[in-house]
């Protein structure tokens, strides 16, 4: 196997985990399989910051949604607790 390819056995993996881990900082995340299945990806914690940071707040996710100004109206149901047999 190509040490350039993007994608590595478990068997691979293992055997050159820093290298590994060197190519997911340098040439972007590392497939690695199990069994001829995709496993998992590693990522450089730069790449995983990246794709996991939160974009705005709640209030700005509701004011962006495609319902806003819409006119639907929702209304809570008053109701008390529900019994529960424990």
């Amino acid at each position: 196997m190509s040490r350039t390819e993007a994608s590595w056995t478990v068997v691979d993996a293992k055997a050159h985990w820093s290298q590994v881990i060197d190519q997911a900082l340098s040439k972007g995340p590392q497939r690695i399989t199990r069994n001829g299945r995709p496993a998992v990806i590693v990522v450089s914690a730069e790449e995983w910051d990246r794709r996991t940071r939160r974009k705005g707040n709640l209030a700005e996710f509701f004011a962006a949604s495609p319902l806003h100004g819409s006119g639907l109206e929702l209304e809570r149901v008053k109701d008390g607790p529900r019994d529960i047999d424990l």
